[in-house]
C-alpha cells in the first residue's frame, strides 16, 4: 500500500466545527475544541479531519460567506490556535484538510466593497455586475440556491450583482485572471501553514455562461421543490471553462508534493467523472454523493457501484460519502439499524470513504423547534425540508454530563439525542465499536484499500461483492431488508459481522445465513 499517496490509503473524517467541541463556553465549537479531541478520532482509526469553513464571516450562511480568507474567525479561534491544531495532528498521524470557498465571498469582504464602491473601480469586474433588463428588472432569470432571483439590485451604481445563494454572498468573476491569482495565493496561504489539502465548495458552480442567457424551464418541476428547481441550470453550473479552474488549482497544489484536492461537485455521474481530469490535472477526488440520496435496496445499489466503477476513467480514485453537513444523517434516512449495515457499505467499497461526525455514534438527525431554526435555507423557504440544522447539532461525548459534554454554555443548536462517545466506548456491541472494527480490518487489509471490486450482485435484499488483491479474497454480504436470508458463499471465514457472535464462524460452502440487517465480511 505504500505506492498509494496518503488520501487513497486513508479514511477522512469531516468535522463541522461549530459543533464538535467548545473549549470556552460560548455554546459554539471551536478550534482549541478540535484539538483537544485529536486522540479521539486517533483511536477511532481515521486518517484525515476536514474542517468545514473557519473564516472570517459575518455568518450569514455560517462561514460560507467569507469575509477575508487568509485568517481565522475569533469565534473559532486564531491562526496560532489553527497552528497548533495542524502541529498536533501532523505529530499524531493525521492529516488536516481545509474548506475552500471560491465561488463566492462575503458581501463584506473588501474586495466586495471596492467593486460595488463605483463602476470604474479596479474590482469591479472581479464580481459579476449586469445592467437591468429593459424593464428595469433583473438581466434574466436565473434563481438562487436558497430561493428568489440570484440578482440582487445595487442602488447606489444602478447595476444588479448575481449570488448563487444568498444575497450576502455574491458570485466572484473567474473569467477574471486577477481573481484567479488572488485565489491561488489564498490556497498557497494556507499549504503555507500545513494544510494536507482542501475540499472546495460548489466547484461546479464556479463559471457562469458568458452571454448571461435565461435558463430553461424544468418541465419536471413539481410542488414542494426548491425554487431554483423551476430552471435547468444549463447555463450556471457545469461550463466547460471550470476544467481551467480545476487544472489551475491542482497545479498550485501540486507545488507543495502531495496534497489533495476533493470538489463537491452533485452532477450525474458521466458529467462528474469529467472532473478528474487527464492523466491527474484535474481534481484527486470529485466528491462521488450518490449514496447520500440513493434507494435503500440491493439492486438499486449495486447497480450504482457497477456504474461508477466503469465510468471511472483509467487514472481516476474512487470515492465514497456517506453524509455531510448538507444531508440528513445516515441514521436517520435508513434506520438504526441499517446504518450499521450502511457503515460496512462504505468501508468496504472501493476508493477513499468520508465520514461525518457523529456517524461513527449512530447519531440520528437532531428536531429543531420554530424558534430555534439557524439555518437560512430553511427561513428563506420554509416548510420544504431544505434546513440543515437537524443534521449539524453537536457532538455527543458524554451523556451523563449537560449538554452531552459539547459545550459548558447553551449550545448554538439543541442536543439531538441521547447516545454518546462514553456510552459505546468500552460496549463491543455498539456502533462506535462496528466502526473501530473496520477501520482496523480496512488498515490491515489491502484488499480494502486497493484491490478490484468485482461480482457486484443483488439477490432480493442482499447485496454481494467481493474485494481481490493478488491472491487475497474478501467476500462481503449486506443484508438491506428486514428477514433472514440465505446467501451462496464459498468456504472461508467471517473477519467482522455486524453480529458481534459471528466474527471467527466458519462459513460452509453453499448457502449460509444472513439476519435481518446483518452484514458480514468473510475470507475465502
Amino acid at each position: 500500500m505504500s505506492k498509494l499517496a496518503w488520501w487513497q490509503r486513508g479514511v477522512i473524517y469531516q468535522i463541522y466545527p461549530r459543533s464538535f467541541q467548545d473549549s470556552n463556553g460560548d455554546g459554539i465549537g471551536d478550534l482549541r475544541g478540535i484539538d483537544a479531541r485529536l486522540d479521539y478520532l486517533v483511536s477511532l482509526g481515521v486518517d484525515a479531519v476536514w474542517i468545514s469553513p473557519i473564516y472570517p464571516s459575518p455568518m450569514a450562511d455560517f462561514g460560507y460567506d467569507v469575509a477575508d480568507y487568509c485568517n481565522i474567525d475569533p469565534m473559532f479561534g486564531t491562526l496560532t490556535d489553527f497552528k497548533q491544531l495542524v502541529d498536533h495532528a501532523h505529530r499524531l498521524g493525521l492529516k488536516v484538510l481545509l474548506d475552500f470557498v471560491p465561488n463566492h465571498s462575503s458581501d463584506r469582504h473588501p474586495w466586495f466593497e471596492e467593486s460595488r464602491s463605483s463602476r470604474d473601480n479596479p474590482k469591479r469586474d472581479w464580481y459579476l455586475w449586469r445592467d437591468p433588463a429593459p424593464d428595469g428588472g433583473p438581466p434574466n432569470n436565473w434563481l438562487s440556491r436558497m430561493g428568489g432571483s440570484a440578482w440582487e439590485w445595487d442602488e447606489h451604481t444602478r447595476q444588479y450583482y448575481y449570488h448563487a445563494f444568498l444575497r450576502e454572498q455574491p458570485d466572484l468573476n473567474w473569467r477574471n485572471q486577477q481573481v484567479r491569482r488572488a485565489m491561488n495565493d489564498v490556497l498557497r496561504f494556507w499549504l503555507d501553514r500545513g494544510v494536507d489539502g482542501f475540499r472546495v465548495d460548489v466547484l461546479w458552480l464556479l463559471i457562469k455562461d458568458a452571454q448571461f442567457r435565461d435558463n430553461p424551464l424544468n418541465p419536471a418541476y413539481g410542488p414542494g421543490a426548491p425554487d431554483h428547481h423551476r430552471l435547468l441550470q444549463t447555463y450556471t453550473e457545469d461550463q466547460p471553462e471550470v476544467h481551467e479552474i480545476v487544472r489551475s488549482m491542482r497545479a498550485t497544489l501540486s507545488e507543495y508534493g502531495e496534497r489533495v484536492l476533493i470538489g463537491e461537485i452533485y452532477l450525474p455521474v458521466p458529467q462528474l467523472v469529467k472532473y478528474y481530469g487527464t492523466n491527474g490535472d484535474g481534481a484527486d477526488m470529485p466528491f462521488n454523493f450518490q449514496l447520500l440520496s440513493a434507494a435503500w435496496n440491493a439492486g438499486e445499489i449495486a447497480r450504482m457501484i457497477r456504474d461508477y466503477d466503469s465510468a471511472l476513467p483509467e487514472h481516476a480514485w474512487p470515492n465514497w460519502v456517506l453524509g455531510n453537513h448538507d444531508n440528513p444523517r445516515v441514521a436517520s434516512r435508513v434506520g438504526t439499524a441499517q446504518a450499521r449495515v450502511a457503515a460496512v457499505l462504505l468501508l468496504t467499497l472501493r476508493g477513499t470513504p468520508t465520514l461525518y461526525y457523529g456517524d461513527e455514534i449512530g447519531m440520528t438527525d437532531g428536531a429543531i423547534g420554530p424558534d430555534e431554526i439557524q439555518d437560512p435555507a430553511e427561513r428563506r423557504q420554509p416548510g420544504i425540508g431544505q434546513g440543515r440544522d437537524p443534521e449539524r447539532t453537536p457532538m455527543q461525548w458524554d451523556s451523563s454530563l449537560p449538554n452531552a459534554a459539547f459545550t459548558s454554555g447553551k449550545p448554538w443548536l439543541p442536543i439531538a439525542t441521547t447516545t454518546s462517545v462514553r456510552d459505546q466506548d468500552s460496549d463491543a456491541s455498539s456502533v462506535l465499536s462496528l466502526y473501530r472494527r473496520l477501520l482496523i480490518l480496512r488498515r490491515n487489509n489491502a484488499a480494502l484499500v486497493q484491490g478490484t471490486i468485482e461480482h457486484v450482485a443483488a439477490n432480493g435484499d442482499v447485496l454481494t461483492y467481493e474485494r481481490r488483491y493478488h491472491d487475497q479474497r474478501l467476500f462481503i454480504a449486506l443484508n438491506m431488508g428486514v428477514e433472514e436470508a440465505t446467501v451462496q458463499t464459498g468456504a472461508g471465514v467471517v473477519l467482522l459481522s455486524t453480529l458481534a457472535d459471528r466474527d471467527g464462524e466458519v462459513l460452509v460452502e453453499g448457502a449460509n445465513r444472513l439476519a435481518a440487517g446483518e452484514a458480514l465480511i468473510a475470507s475465502f
